[in-house]
């Protein structure tokens, strides 16, 4: 039994590198940040007024007429909540489509993890270990396999 243990050839990779250090990783990395930059510029700028009609409203409120400090009042609410309701949606689209890309990450390191596995007689590799010896990672040979494509 001893001498089988000792045949078997195993590996492991560390997908947290993989999407930090990959290539493609960083590539759908700079993809998300160019397609949902203008989407958070606006949610920055709405904050922006949102903070300033509270301010002006604070401001102003001693010198305001009951009818003109509710119909601001219940102006800004409105702001805040749109500003809230934009920000939860961006945060779900953005939470959405980094999952798809960080999956098609994870496919195409899969895909090189098993060409490796069977070019070099790996009889199985990990992506997830409580504990891993350097001596079988193979990160790096996977991340440069992943950036040379």
């Amino acid at each position: 039994m001893a001498s089988s243990a000792q045949e078997l050839k195993i590996g492991f990779v560390n997908t947290e590198r993989i999407f930090r250090e990959a290539t493609p990783a960083k590539a759908a990395t700079a993809k998300l940040e160019q397609e949902f930059s203008r989407r958070d510029k606006d949610l920055q700028d709405l904050a922006a007024r949102v903070k300033s009609a509270a301010e002006k409203l604070d401001k102003d409120a001693p010198v305001l007429s009951d009818a003109e400090r509710v119909k601001r009042q219940r102006e800004l609410s409105e702001m805040d909540k749109d500003y809230q309701r934009r920000q939860r949606e961006f945060r779900e689209d953005l939470n959405q489509r980094r999952n798809e890309e960080l999956a098609a990450v994870l496919e195409k390191a899969n895909k090189v993890i098993r060409q490796l596995a069977e070019a070099e007689k790996y009889d199985i590799v990990f992506q997830e270990a409580v504990y891993y010896s350097p001596r079988i990672d193979i990160t790096d040979k996977v991340l440069k396999s992943l950036n040379a494509k």
